[in-house]
């Protein structure tokens, strides 16, 4: 004999899984999208509208010329018609799938253009600091121009000071 099924008394336990009466087909989603992008691209080819246009004309003459028990579809081509619209049947909606699947894939080089775009945008506006810190940091620095300006001054004042007291710089070598 079968124990009773004892009633969940804690929340952190998981229920049993139940079977479920009927098994559905499976199939794999991403396979099918290749098909229906490859169908797709197919039908927009001038080969598919060729293929088409001689499949009709074949069936036309095909029913038109042949004799009575021969021939399967007569002239107002019904089957044909019937064809056709099972045809546009499976190929518009395997076009909208190739369609969704193309604009989830537009949407994700569209993210990723976006995080790039944002990393580029981060990485000019580091660099623009950097030079506005550089053109500070060499404000402050002395350049050669100011170094030599600096140098004629002392120079022309030790000049002065030579010319206006000859005998102190003959007098200090001679000591030394």
């Amino acid at each position: 004999m079968a124990e009773p099924r004892t009633p969940r008394t804690r929340l952190d336990t998981p229920k049993e899984a139940r079977r479920p009466l009927v098994r559905r087909p499976s199939y794999d989603s991403d396979a099918f999208g290749i098909f229906a992008e490859q169908f797709a691209r197919f039908m927009g080819t001038a080969k598919f509208l060729i293929y088409m246009t001689l499949f009709v004309a074949a069936w036309v003459v095909w029913n038109l010329v042949l004799p009575g028990t021969s021939s399967f579809d007569d002239y107002p081509f019904i089957f044909l018609t019937l064809m056709l619209s099972l045809q546009a049947s499976y190929a518009a909606p395997l076009i909208l799938l190739a369609q969704n699947r193309q604009e989830q894939r537009d949407k994700v080089i569209a993210e990723q253009d976006r995080q790039a775009n944002a990393r580029a945008h981060a990485d000019m506006e580091f660099l623009a600091r950097e030079v506005a810190s550089l053109r500070m940091a060499v404000g402050e620095v002395a350049t050669r121009d100011f170094l030599r300006s600096e140098l004629r001054s002392l120079l022309q004042e030790l000049d002065e000071r030579a010319q206006s007291h000859p005998g102190d710089d003959e007098g200090e070598a001679a000591t030394a």
